[in-house]
C-alpha cells in the first residue's frame, strides 16, 4: 500500500511536470510569434516612432492629411491602404514588413534590399535633373521610379548605370545633359523613388506627348500623366 501511494505521488508529479513544460513551450512559441514582429508591424491602435515615420512619409507623398502624432488611427489606416493600393501591395491597412520596406522603413535587424551605391544614387539624381527639372516634384520621382522599375524588369539591364546608359534609352545621355550637377530637389526625388514611392504606378516608359512622334510609344498602356510626361508600361 505504501509503495502504491508513493508511486501515485511520483506519477502525479510527472504529469504535472509534463503539463507545466508543455504550457511553457506554448507560451514561448506565442511570445516568438507575437513579439518577433513588433518592430516591423504597425496597425490600428499602434503608437510610437515607427508610426510617426509612416505618417511623415505618407504625408510628404500626399497619401496622408492628418497630424503626425505617432498614433495609428483610422486616417493612418486609410492612408496606408491608399499607398498599398497604388503600389501593388496587399491592401489591409497594416504596415507589415513589405509595406514598410516599400516606404523605406527598416528595422535594425533588416537589410535594405534596395540599397544603392553613392555613385548610382548620384547618377539617378543626375538623370532625374536632366530629364525632368521644372516638372512637378511627383513627376521627378516618377522618372526615378521608371529607372528602378526597369532595373527590376528582365527586359532591361539589371543595374541603374546599365539602364541609364543603355543605347538610345535617354536622349540626355547623348546630348550631355546627364553630366549636369543635380540640385537638391533631384537628389530628394531619387531618394524617395528608392524608398518605394512610385507615382508612375509601375511604368517602364515615359514621354512628352508634345514631341513624341513614335506610334509605338503612343501604343503603350498609360498609367498616369504628370506634368509634361505620359507614363506607361
Amino acid at each position: 500500500m505504501f509503495k502504491k501511494i508513493v508511486y501515485d505521488i511520483v506519477n502525479k508529479r510527472r504529469k504535472i511536470s509534463v503539463i507545466l513544460l508543455a504550457s511553457l513551450i506554448i507560451i514561448f512559441a506565442l511570445y516568438l510569434v507575437f513579439y518577433s514582429n513588433v518592430d516591423a508591424l504597425s496597425r490600428y491602435g499602434s503608437n510610437g516612432d515607427e508610426v510617426k515615420q509612416i505618417q511623415t512619409k505618407l504625408k510628404r507623398w500626399g497619401y496622408y492629411t492628418g497630424k503626425v502624432d505617432g498614433i495609428y488611427g483610422s486616417k493612418t489606416v486609410e492612408a496606408v491602404k491608399y499607398f498599398q493600393r497604388k503600389n501593388g501591395l496587399t491592401v489591409d491597412g497594416i504596415a507589415g514588413t513589405k509595406t514598410l520596406a516599400a516606404m523605406g522603413i527598416y528595422t535594425s535587424s533588416e537589410n535594405n534590399s534596395t540599397s544603392m551605391s553613392s555613385s548610382d544614387m548620384n547618377l539617378l539624381s543626375r538623370l532625374i535633373y536632366a530629364e525632368s527639372r521644372g516638372e512637378p516634384y511627383s513627376g521627378q520621382v516618377a522618372v526615378g521610379s521608371v529607372v528602378l522599375n526597369r532595373v527590376k524588369n528582365s527586359s532591361f539591364p539589371n543595374s541603374v548605370a546599365g539602364v541609364i546608359y543603355q543605347s538610345g534609352a535617354f536622349s540626355v545621355v547623348n546630348d550631355g545633359q546627364i553630366n549636369l550637377s543635380p540640385n537638391s530637389t533631384a537628389k530628394k526625388a531619387a531618394q524617395d523613388a528608392l524608398n518605394g514611392w512610385d507615382p508612375s504606378y509601375g511604368a517602364i516608359y515615359y514621354f512628352n506627348p508634345n514631341t513624341a512622334k513614335s506610334a509605338w510609344i503612343w501604343s503603350r498602356p498609360l498609367t498616369v500623366v504628370i506634368g509634361n510626361h505620359r507614363f506607361c508600361k
